[in-house]
């Protein structure tokens, strides 16, 4: 019954997150903004939107470690999974602005988040927390992001991928996908958390696992539908761009709006495994460079996707 529960709940999420965007894709373009800025914000919103519904949902109900695993595990899921089929799929050329300023960002919301995370090495505390204020910081950090995110779109796209085109609908359907991608975000959500705690429960194993590995991987199957999707399409650049939207996303936005709703104990969420997300990011940066300049090849595509396995594998094994 939790397996079901939490395939029903997936599902609905998947449909939901896509009718949401759909929608709100439209109602944008209805009052003339740009196919750009509804990629760059309504779209990278949608395809995060799993991640967001499921960490706000977990922080409310106390589920702590599963809403902080979720978003860990999804940001390692991102960058090693995704990038790395993607990449053997097709190989990505990465731009120059990419590799000079929105991956080292994807590399600062992770450390930023590592930090945050350490109240007991860096404060002396007696548990690791996330706390309200440390919310609203990272909330703060998004605004920014947004910012730049504008700022790109206004003096155009510099590395020369695609614009979101968006599909215009009629007024109605557009509201009928907006409230019925939020009623199946929100309900779905409500079964996917309580599939995943009932099957961790049942299984021995603590929230914070289940968080980094099967919810973060049910819940970035947007990301990686997008990703393997536009790579058949010889367009794999369009990876780079989702996998760096969703991953800030998650870290400042979603975190940032659990976080200040309700304070995260880290729980066992631990150093290995924010090390393994730092490592992850520094580790998408340099494969952009090594064999050819800004270029993630076949090869570095499955060191990427091996890592990910193994450290999967080092997951099941703690247990």
């Amino acid at each position: 019954m939790n397996l079901l529960l939490l395939i029903v709940g997936l599902a609905l999420i998947l449909v939901g997150a896509n009718g949401l965007t759909d929608g709100a894709a439209s109602v944008a373009k209805r009052f003339h903004i740009s196919d750009l800025v509804i990629g760059l914000t309504i779209v990278a919103f949608g395809t995060s939107a799993p991640e967001l519904v499921i960490s706000v949902l977990s922080a409310l109900q106390g589920s702590a470690e599963m809403s902080i695993g979720n978003v860990v595990g999804s940001n390692i899921f991102n960058v090693l999974m995704i990038i790395g089929c993607t990449a053997l799929v097709l190989p990505i050329q990465v731009g120059k602005g990419t590799m000079s300023k929105e991956i080292p960002l994807v590399i600062l919301s992770a450390l930023v988040l590592t930090c945050f995370a350490n109240d007991c090495l860096l404060d002396g505390e007696s548990q690791n927390i996330i706390s309200r204020i440390d919310g609203l910081v990272l909330l703060g950090f998004f605004l920014i992001f947004m910012r730049y995110t504008f700022a790109i779109a206004h003096n155009g796209n510099e590395d020369g991928s695609e614009e979101q085109k968006v599909k215009e609908l009629p007024a109605w359907k557009s509201t009928l996908y907006i409230i019925g991608g939020l009623a199946g975000l929100i309900f779905g959500g409500q079964l996917f958390v309580d599939g995943a705690s009932g099957i961790a429960r049942a299984l021995g194993v603590s929230d914070s696992i289940i968080g980094l590995t099967l919810v973060a991987g049910g819940t970035s199957l947007p990301e990686l539908a997008t990703s393997i999707t536009a790579a058949l399409k010889k367009n794999p650049g369009i990876a780079i761009g989702n996998v760096i939207g969703s991953n800030l996303f998650n870290v400042f936005f979603v975190l940032g709006c659990s976080a200040t709703l309700s304070p995260l104990p880290m729980g066992n969420i631990n150093n290995i495994d924010m090390a393994v997300l730092v490592g992850s990011s520094i580790l998408f940066w340099l494969v952009g460079w090594f064999f050819k300049k800004r270029t993630i090849t076949r090869i570095e595509g499955a060191l990427l996707v091996v890592c990910y396995v193994a450290y999967t594998a080092f997951q099941i094994s703690q247990q």
